[in-house]
């Protein structure tokens, strides 16, 4: 590795940090005007506001926009250097211009398998600490209303309110129907409970049936004890559920959720393949900013920047049109995840190419 390798790496590594700091910072502030008030009101502990919420919360955001803080870096310090026309005698010394490009994309792969790491593995235990807290001292009380889905073994459950405060499910019902879709088993409750952290749950005026050859039997009561292949925690969620699950995990609850028809299913899909795509979009953000930036130009540095942040705001628009194209029109999640990267990688193809000229 030559001077100027270790030179540029230095660069780009401090300047990403240093943006990163001052980014998140900006953040922090912004996010505590918002709910210190609500935080004070619901007595969060201090110590809790700063090691449970805002270091999860920088680890998480820092993270999950990492791919267009390192654009913005390339962007300022390669503009920089092409002001300071730092970049012209490396680019005339007779190497090939992909040569000039090698720091910057082993600085890229550092960031990225860095990235990739803390999406799958620790970001989401810090989003469950973060989440945690934010229930307790900032979110409303979680409501499900009409809640449908079929479990395995041909079970459907039904019930039509849920309140975290009350912990227990309104109007449930559990059905089973046999291999010809035949209904077999009918269970009714006012009310239905699940005892925490087991399969266990309480019911209270039920009325059950099972239909059997040649005649079925109906009983009723107050109260029954009695156990189900499913636990509250799945039924009564928020759709930011996917945040706190490890990558092995959420493909679990994929799976799980698939075979019960879950709307939520594509949210889930989504969550896994953006942990993987956001980070493989530095290489090619790194290229683009590269290209832009190397070029000296008339309005100095703040051109550059302009230009960037004109591709940054592409890239986010055309990122949010897939996801909801996705999940309202059913285009497949691995291709609307996926394709504004292939897009900006023509982009950045295009203009390594025009570079070379």
């Amino acid at each position: 590795m030559s001077i100027i390798d270790r030179y540029i790496i230095k660069k780009f590594l401090g300047t990403y940090f240093f943006m990163l700091g001052i980014i998140m910072m900006f953040a922090t502030v912004f996010d505590v005007s918002e709910k210190l008030s609500d935080f004070i009101s619901n007595k969060a502990p201090i110590s809790g506001i700063i090691f449970e919420y805002y270091i999860n919360f920088i680890l998480y955001y820092g993270n999950l926009f990492s791919s267009m803080i390192i654009f913005l870096s390339v962007i300022w310090f390669t503009a920089k250097l092409a002001k300071d026309t730092e970049i012209v005698p490396i680019l005339f010394s007779g190497k090939p211009v992909f040569r000039f490009y090698r720091p910057y994309m082993i600085a890229a792969t550092v960031l990225m398998l860095f990235s990739l790491f803390l999406n799958h593995l620790i970001v989401p235990v810090a989003n469950k600490k973060r989440l945690d807290f934010e229930n307790q001292y900032y979110r409303n009380a979680l409501v499900v209303e009409d809640y449908n889905a079929t479990y395995p073994n041909n079970s459907h459950v039904y019930f039509s309110h849920f309140m975290e405060k009350e912990n227990k499910l309104h109007d449930f019902v559990f059905e089973q129907f046999d291999e010809q879709h035949r209904i077999k088993y009918f269970l009714k409750a006012r009310y239905a409970k699940n005892i925490p952290g087991t399969f266990q749950w309480t019911l209270e005026d039920y009325y059950e049936k099972t239909f059997e050859f040649p005649i079925g039997t109906i009983s009723y009561g107050q109260r029954k004890d009695t156990s189900f292949a499913f636990q509250i925690e799945e039924m009564a969620k928020r759709q930011n559920i996917a945040e706190t699950m490890t990558y092995f995990e959420l493909q679990e609850l994929i799976k799980r959720e698939s075979s019960k028809g879950s709307d939520l299913v594509p949210f889930y899909e989504i969550e896994l393949h953006q942990r993987t795509s956001y980070p493989f979009a530095t290489y090619i953000l790194t290229i683009i900013a590269v290209a832009v930036s190397s070029e000296k130009r008339r309005g100095g540095i703040g051109i550059n920047i302009a230009i960037g942040l004109l591709f940054v705001f592409i890239y986010i628009f055309s990122m949010k049109m897939m996801t909801v194209a996705s999940v309202n029109l059913g285009l497949p999640v691995l291709l609307a995840v996926w394709m504004p990267n292939f897009l900006f990688l023509g982009i950045s193809i295009l203009l390594f190419l025009r570079s070379q000229k």
